[in-house]
């Protein structure tokens, strides 16, 4: 009886196998995309290596991956094409840098049969851009130090003198991200207000937040235990585990989960179109949609899938507007003036 089992377990396991190889197989866009060989790939977002991996192994075409941090993706991207030696068929980024680059002319249409899967709101009119995910920012905390009564349900509660000495942060003076995201709390949380968010800026000021220069340094104090509390990124809590680190939510008090969107677009004058299009395709879809909400902690866009982080289903998305480049100097120079005063 076990050794029929197991036969029958083999059987349906091949069975599968040969149903994936089969729907990889009636791709409209395979034929030409194993001629092309590779669609070469530059992103901002890290971790996704088992997607590049799942993709080749699916197709038989390779992602070529090249990560490029978002201080220097548009000097890099936009040097190699004026210079006519972009190799780049795809490209993903926070949608102001992908907003650059299509205003450029670097980007080309192309509507993918996926967005079906998305939101209205996350497709371009013009049929370039489509946005996936949110780059989101929140507040997360270290689930051995903080009790349960003193988890925050609002982004206001940053400022209470309980969390004198116990916060971290990016350097709102440099970052651009966390100018956004303050920016973001006066729009979105105070609903323009002003005087009452410079007086929770004020007060979270009071606090002597721990500055760091981005995200990536943002979990290890928490973690460790040397602060308790943090303007982060909730993706940390599963890319960390089994790190102390937990969801602050704050769709209880009505307030949203904001953060800036990332949008993948293919080159105007791909030299691998057919490839390009194909890994889009794949990287819209479900199967590596999961892999960054599951693996790599990512928020997206695709509908019914969320990270595993608790109360992150229930939250209201606000996608923050892009600054100008005078509104992030002016902020910069407003919180400097603030949190260093």
């Amino acid at each position: 009886m076990v050794r029929y089992l197991r036969v029958v377990l083999v059987v349906l396991l091949s069975s599968l196998l040969w149903a994936g190889v089969a729907l990889a197989e009636e791709h409209p866009l395979l034929e030409e995309a194993r001629v092309e060989g590779k669609a070469v790939f530059y992103a901002n977002i890290t971790a996704v290596e088992p997607i590049m991996q799942d993709f080749y192994e699916r197709y038989g075409v390779e992602a070529d991956y090249t990560r490029i941090s978002t201080a220097v993706y548009l000097p890099t991207t936009m040097t190699e094409f004026r210079a006519g030696v972009l190799p780049a068929d795809v490209f993903q980024a926070p949608m102001p840098v992908m907003e650059i680059l299509k205003g450029e002319g670097v980007l080309g249409e192309y509507v993918s049969p996926e967005v079906a899967n998305y939101p209205e709101w996350s497709r371009d009119a013009d049929g370039i851009i489509q946005q996936f995910g949110i780059e989101y920012v929140a507040l997360i905390y270290n689930t051995e130090l903080v009790d349960s009564e003193d988890v925050p349900t609002s982004y206001k509660d940053l400022a209470d003198p309980r969390w004198h000495d116990e916060i971290v942060m990016a350097d709102p003076a440099t970052h651009a991200t966390t100018i956004t995201w303050l920016v973001g709390v006066k729009e979105h949380v105070f609903e323009g207000d002003e005087v009452a968010w410079r007086e929770w800026l004020s007060g979270v000021a009071a606090n002597r937040p721990m500055f760091v220069r981005s995200f990536g340094p943002t979990p290890g104090p928490i973690e460790t235990g040397e602060k308790q509390i943090g303007i982060s990124m909730p993706k940390y809590i599963v890319t960390k585990a089994p790190a102390p680190l937990g969801y602050a939510d704050v769709s209880v008090a009505g307030e949203p989960l904001m953060g800036t969107p990332r949008g993948i677009a293919i080159r105007a004058d791909a030299q691998r179109p057919n490839a390009a299009k194909l890994f889009i395709d794949y990287w819209l879809s479900e199967p590596s949609m999961r892999v960054l909400a599951d693996d790599v902690g990512e928020y997206v866009l695709y509908e019914g899938i969320y990270p595993p982080i608790d109360g992150i289903e229930g939250a209201e998305i606000q996608p923050l507007r892009t600054l100008a480049a005078w509104e992030i100097d002016y902020w910069a120079a407003e919180f400097e003036a603030i949190f260093y005063d």
